[in-house]
């Protein structure tokens, strides 16, 4: 008489049942090799690693937006900001007209970069195909445009030389015919000056016959470190104009502003390539 393994005996009853062959005949999970095993669970890890990265990058993106919406939003509520200054200044170049938007332009920015890391965020935690590749996109559109915006600069800076020139002339105009008798061009210039240490566009001749210089035979304090401010003190300290300033500094940090910019274009490279990793692994 043949004896029957209990093990086996059990196989030809499982075997036996109804529904039982379908499922004996595919390999369990743990019947996998350990190699096999690894390579999917450092599959998963990957995984989950893109997910929390791309949800923490969007993070940010949705925070920046935000902020950057709320300045827009301030800089148009603002009557004393720059753009009020500017709107000031008799006979002004007409392309400066479009400074009078940046308001609406930080707003746009704001609010295009707060879709962007709403899509990168819910379209990773949920994996969703259609908003990681809208996220992709978008990405790749405003990618493009930073591109062709900094050939565009590069390629008209004789313009914007020609620009900030007739804007100087208008700025010393108004200057001359306002200062000390408007006080919003009076306010936003001192503070201006204050905050960036300088004395008028120029130097301290931009308020020579200027309504404060005839009512007080004097200059503004901030073209001599302190009042009283009289025209040899002035010429003696010869304080750098906020034009020359605003260079000086831009100048001073070159290595920083080519950083961020080049740290930017490499984020939006990396969420690209995240986004599209993404995308093709949801579903397999």
């Amino acid at each position: 008489m043949v004896m029957t393994h209990p093990d086996k005996r059990r196989e030809q009853v499982r075997l036996s049942q109804p529904g039982s062959l379908s499922l004996s005949l595919y390999p369990s999970p743990l019947s996998a090799s350990p190699g096999e095993r690894s390579v999917k669970y450092l599959r998963m890890g990957c995984f989950g690693f893109l997910k929390i990265m791309m949800f923490i990058f969007n993070g940010i993106i949705f925070v920046a937006g935000g902020a950057i919406l709320g300045v827009g939003v301030w800089v148009k509520v603002d009557s004393g900001s720059l753009l009020g200054f500017l709107t000031q200044i008799e006979n002004a170049p007409s392309e400066l007209n479009q400074l009078l938007n940046v308001g609406y332009l930080l707003i746009a920015v704001g609010a295009v970069l707060m879709v962007i890391g709403f899509l990168g965020c819910c379209g990773a935690m949920k994996e969703s195909k259609c908003m990681l590749l809208l996220f992709f996109i978008i990405v790749l559109i405003i990618f493009i445009a930073e591109v062709a915006g900094a050939i565009v600069i590069l390629v008209f800076q004789p313009l914007a030389a020609q620009l900030i020139d007739a804007l100087g002339k208008q700025v010393v105009d108004s200057i001359k015919t306002k200062y000390g008798s408007n006080q919003d061009l009076t306010g936003v210039l001192d503070t201006t000056m204050e905050g960036l240490k300088c004395c008028g566009f120029y130097n301290y001749t931009d308020f020579t016959d200027s309504p404060f210089n005839m009512r007080n035979q004097s200059y503004p304090s901030t073209c001599c470190q302190g009042p009283p401010c009289s025209e040899q003190q002035a010429n003696q300290l010869n304080i750098t104009g906020c034009y020359s300033r605003v260079v000086e500094l831009i100048e001073e940090n070159a290595v920083v502003l080519g950083a961020v910019a080049l740290g930017i274009a490499a984020l939006e490279i990396a969420a690209m390539a995240v986004s599209m990793s993404l995308y093709c692994k949801i579903g397999k």
